[in-house]
């Protein structure tokens, strides 16, 4: 299964380019790994399109709230669907998500409860993501 990620604009703040080169790094390891940033230019639509033909997961703070475990077995889960083979994680810009991007999308994830600036919210993502595996090889970066 391909990773892909999908983000309104590049990382303009040094601490967020320097944690999703970091992370970007570590992932590599895990899972094939594509990471596009996306001009802020009919956000929705641009989002959308770079994603077709995978399972679409919105970062929003309307989502769900998963514990770092549940991001692990819902790895888990694509993996073992067969009709599966691309999950795309779309990070909106400074507006967030449209309601229509929202209802073309196959789950709705909440990073936190607070708004958050979606350069760290890309930080974010990629450390669970790269946490979710290591818990799954039972590797000891993630600690209960």
């Amino acid at each position: 299964m391909k990773l892909r990620i999908l983000a309104i604009g590049k990382p303009k703040l040094g601490y967020a380019g320097e944690g999703v080169r970091e992370y970007t790094g570590r992932l590599k390891h895990y899972a094939p790994l594509d990471l596009e940033f996306l001009k802020g230019h009919d956000e929705s639509s641009s989002l959308l399109s770079r994603s077709k033909e995978s399972y679409r997961i919105a970062l929003d703070e309307r989502g769900s709230q998963l514990t770092t475990l549940e991001i692990s077995e819902g790895l888990t889960r694509f993996e073992n669907s067969p009709g599966i083979k691309k999950v795309a994680f779309l990070i909106g810009g400074a507006n967030g998500h449209s309601p229509e991007l929202r209802d073309q999308c196959d789950e709705i994830w909440s990073l936190s409860t607070m708004t958050m600036q979606h350069e760290l919210a890309l930080v974010v993502l990629l450390e669970q993501l790269y946490r979710a595996y290591t818990i799954k090889r039972g590797e000891p970066y993630h600690r209960v």
